[in-house]
């Protein structure tokens, strides 16, 4: 019996350390220059609701929304500053590696701005992680 409530009495804490700090991941994988806006204004609009220091929130840039994290973007100053602002901003090596072979080099990427090897995976292993998913 001791056992049983233990176990409850662990996975009641675990659920309610979740709650307490909720984790999204949200995708951008189109160049599509309104749906990135909505990505960053998704991003912000978590951070107001929970608070910025109650909640994580990373974006995973690749194929061609990998541009968003470029400073030639119309959004790259509000990506730096968002980045300042613990938000994640995570770039597809598998994408820039793409684009280089295409076009002979990979343009710089905006301040603040990680590098991970594949964006799809990244995305899944924050799934893993209770992670919620986010494509807008």
């Amino acid at each position: 019996m001791k056992k049983i409530l233990l176990s409850i009495a662990t996975l009641l804490f675990v659920f309610s350390a979740q709650a307490a700090n909720p984790k999204f991941v949200i995708q951008i994988s189109t160049d599509d220059a309104r749906t990135q806006k909505i990505v960053l204004n998704n991003a912000a609009n978590l951070q107001k609701y929970y608070g910025a220091d109650n909640v994580t929130v990373e974006i995973v840039a690749y194929g061609p929304g990998l541009g968003i994290l470029t400073p030639k973007n119309k959004n790259a100053s509000r990506v730096e500053k968002m980045a300042m602002n613990d938000i994640t901003f995570s770039a597809c090596q598998n994408t820039m590696n793409g684009i280089k072979k295409k076009k002979g080099h990979f343009p710089a990427l905006t301040d603040g701005v990680s590098i991970i090897p594949s964006g799809v995976v990244r995305i899944g292993e924050l799934q893993q992680q209770s992670y919620s998913y986010i494509r807008p």
